[in-house]
């Protein structure tokens, strides 16, 4: 994709990212390995983070010292489901944490190739059981939670709201996806792969959900909260937010996945930026179309939380 299709925002800090193959496990394994030594949280004045083990997986927690709105937030990190990890998002999480004045909990989950489906599925299913479990000491009220993530951990977060909503019990406030990675049938449109998408390619998108399904992507039965875009009856969800930009590949993905929410009586908000690559607001956290795209988020988040 030419750079001159990116925000002009956004276009300097996208000319210097290179076409990383992120789909060749050899590359996987050593990004993983080198993300192993990159998980200890920094200090932040006024936010208390402390990690909790869960032996296969985990979670950090970003809760602003003194008294809280009762509020919080349940982050998953995004990767393709195959690398990254808890630290990626401390800015975003300790920023959530002081400017909201809620308590965050980021997901630290297992990944693909070595941990395929259900395996981070699951971890962020325990994640959310542990808040409810222990909401008392985080401060925060279990029915004033909101679901949340980027990437893939937003896929996993859509996931993970239709799972809570078929267990039963508690359910989240909202869910609020960023560029959700929510559809493997867009891994087998070939016909993506002459487009080069910045940093997030098709051929790319291919092998991340052949690692993380296990299987080739694009076969006629997955199992349940896999790729959450599959599943037919989105009737009862919470109120959900989707921001994305419009040269995303995982554009068309989130427009129809947004448009099946309200189809099916689901209040959802699309919040679309034109220019808007993959991940843009992480890349260019202060170019003024991310801070849009996070006032747009904030916003939702102080509605359905009650801030």
């Amino acid at each position: 994709m030419k750079i001159e299709n990116v925000n002009p925002q956004l276009q300097k800090a996208y000319s210097r990212i290179p076409a990383i193959p992120f789909h060749n496990p050899a590359l996987i394994r050593l990004i993983q390995f080198i993300s192993k030594f990159q998980k200890k949280p920094k200090s932040v004045p006024g936010i208390a983070i402390e990690d909790y083990n869960f032996g296969n997986s985990g979670v950090r927690v970003y809760k602003p010292r003194g008294a809280t709105s009762g509020a919080g937030l349940l982050w998953i990190h995004g990767g393709g489901y195959v690398i990254g990890n808890v630290a990626m998002n401390d800015r975003e999480c300790t920023d959530y944490a002081n400017n909201l004045n809620i308590t965050v909990i980021s997901v630290d989950y297992r990944l693909a190739p070595q941990h395929p489906f259900p395996a981070a599925c699951d971890d962020c299913f325990i994640a959310w059981q542990w808040v409810l479990n222990n909401a008392a000491n985080l401060g925060v009220s279990p029915d004033r939670i909101v679901i949340s993530g980027q990437s893939a951990g937003g896929g996993l977060a859509a996931g993970l709201v239709q799972r809570i909503h078929d267990s039963g019990g508690i359910q989240p406030a909202g869910q609020a996806l960023f560029c959700p990675m929510l559809d493997d049938r867009t891994a087998i449109r070939t016909e993506l792969d002459a487009l080069k998408h910045r940093l997030w390619s098709s051929k790319n998108n291919r092998g991340a959900w052949a690692h993380y399904l296990g299987q080739a992507p694009g076969l006629a039965r997955l199992p349940p909260y896999s790729a959450p875009a599959r599943r037919e009856n989105l009737s009862g969800l919470p109120t959900s937010w989707i921001g994305v930009g419009d040269i995303d590949l995982l554009y068309e993905e989130s427009l129809r996945y947004a448009e099946h929410l309200t189809d099916a009586g689901v209040n959802c908000e699309l919040k679309v930026i034109a220019g808007g690559p993959h991940g843009f607001e992480a890349v260019a956290p202060t170019a003024p179309v991310s801070i849009e795209l996070f006032e747009s988020n904030y916003q939702f988040l102080r509605r359905v939380l009650a801030l």
